[in-house]
């Protein structure tokens, strides 16, 4: 190990890792004043079984998520099962046969082609309920208003964002240029509904898209809130009536948010979301180190370690499969969780092409955590993301190159 080149990609990074900080500290007063103002307490961390009617805990938490993301009201459970169904929740809670579904920020990730089911019959799909789906091409990474402004019609119910880059080497969408974005759909179409898919996001910039007058925002609680402690759940935010909505998806109409039993997970999820700032500014500092350590070596990176982000997701492109896989491999032999075990490319629900995924996580499928993952497909691109800690990532990354050399 050259500890001497470590210290000048660090002495390199140095600045970044400032600024990153100081994010960390102004959403960290964002959520000790949330939890202040909401006077939560031990006595809301008693869980409840069955209905779990009256779960004054539950109730509060979601009070509380919905001040920090600026929200009118927020549903936050353990029953939500990943992001991609906190989405697909959100999307058919708002939509209805004949209604129109506007992505514009190119096709989204493969799981959600399955919810849309646009490509193939999908049982059970948005397309199987009559809901028309157009998209629009990214045009040199950024929105195109003028694609939008050609697709968008009086059958455009919800014209959706997805902030991060998922699996495409693309650019994510920063705050301010959704911001931007966002006030020219209005001027399109006031009453169109704008949601935006904000896992990989939260707390990376110090405004959330439901801030800026995005309607619903929805993501997983392993991901950025969850705080690397929280095992399970999802959340939505945004309007409190399509809150509402998406809740009597999840449950039954009518019953909504009134149920839902939190089963002994509340301080987790509370304690999740306290530690959230600090533990997305560690795997930030892990980001901006993989981009200057890897490039440093020849690889490409992206996004470039001085690029102001907007999410954790730090992507790097191989020559072959190969050497994708053997990076991947590299990764998973540095987890504290499983490091013995080989992950290989297989087929994955959701995806068209075989995945490799190397996630020697606490918490199974944890992004919050350190893994390293992509589809096997050119140009052999690995997005690696999360880290508990930045020198739990700064170690991986290191020896994982190791091999490449």
């Amino acid at each position: 190990m050259n500890h001497s080149w470590i210290r000048d990609v660090e002495k390199q990074i140095e600045p970044i890792f400032q600024n990153i900080q100081e994010i960390e500290f102004y959403n960290q007063e964002k959520v000790l004043k949330a939890f202040q103002n909401h006077q939560v307490s031990d006595s809301d961390f008693n869980p409840t079984t069955g209905y779990g009617y009256d779960d004054y805990g539950r109730d509060k938490l979601e009070a509380v998520y919905a001040s920090v993301f600026g929200a009118e009201d927020a549903l936050v459970r353990p029953q939500i099962t990943s992001g991609t169904h906190a989405i697909s929740t959100a999307l058919f809670g708002v939509l209805r046969p004949g209604d129109e579904l506007l992505y514009i920020t190119g096709k989204p990730y493969d799981t959600l082609n399955k919810v849309i089911g646009h490509e193939t019959y999908v049982p059970g799909s948005l397309s199987d309920f009559g809901v028309q789906y157009h998209y629009t091409d990214l045009i040199d990474g950024y929105i195109d208003i003028d694609q939008v402004k050609q697709k968008i019609n009086h059958h455009t119910k919800v014209v959706a964002i997805q902030r991060s880059k998922g699996y495409d080497d693309r650019p994510s969408i920063l705050i301010d240029e959704m911001e931007k974005i966002i006030k020219q759909i209005r001027q399109i179409k006031e009453d169109v509904i704008i949601f935006v898919d904000n896992c990989y996001g939260e707390f990376v910039e110090t405004s959330e898209p439901t801030d800026i007058d995005a309607d619903l925002i929805a993501g997983s609680l392993i991901k950025n809130p969850g705080g690397g402690i929280a095992r399970m759940g999802g959340y939505i935010a945004g309007n409190k009536q399509y809150v509402e909505m998406a809740a009597n998806r999840l449950t039954a109409p009518g019953i909504g948010k009134e149920v839902g039993a939190s089963i002994g997970m509340l301080q987790e999820m509370y304690q999740g979301l306290f530690l959230a700032p600090h533990v997305v500014s560690e795997a930030l500092k892990g980001a901006v180190f993989t981009s200057a350590y890897l490039k440093n070596l020849g690889y490409n990176t992206t996004p470039t370690f001085d690029a102001h982000r907007t999410d954790l997701i730090q992507s790097v492109t191989f020559h072959t499969a190969e050497q994708m896989v053997a990076f991947c491999q590299a990764i998973q032999r540095q987890s504290p969780i499983n490091s013995h075990v080989l992950p290989y490319p297989a087929p994955m629900p959701g995806y068209e092409d075989d995945v490799i995924m190397a996630a020697g996580t606490f918490i199974q499928g944890a992004s919050l955590e350190l893994t390293a993952d992509g589809p096997i497909r050119e140009p052999y691109t690995a997005f690696v993301q999360g880290g508990l800690t930045y020198n739990h990532v700064k170690l991986a990354v290191i020896n994982a190159a190791k091999g490449l050399t």
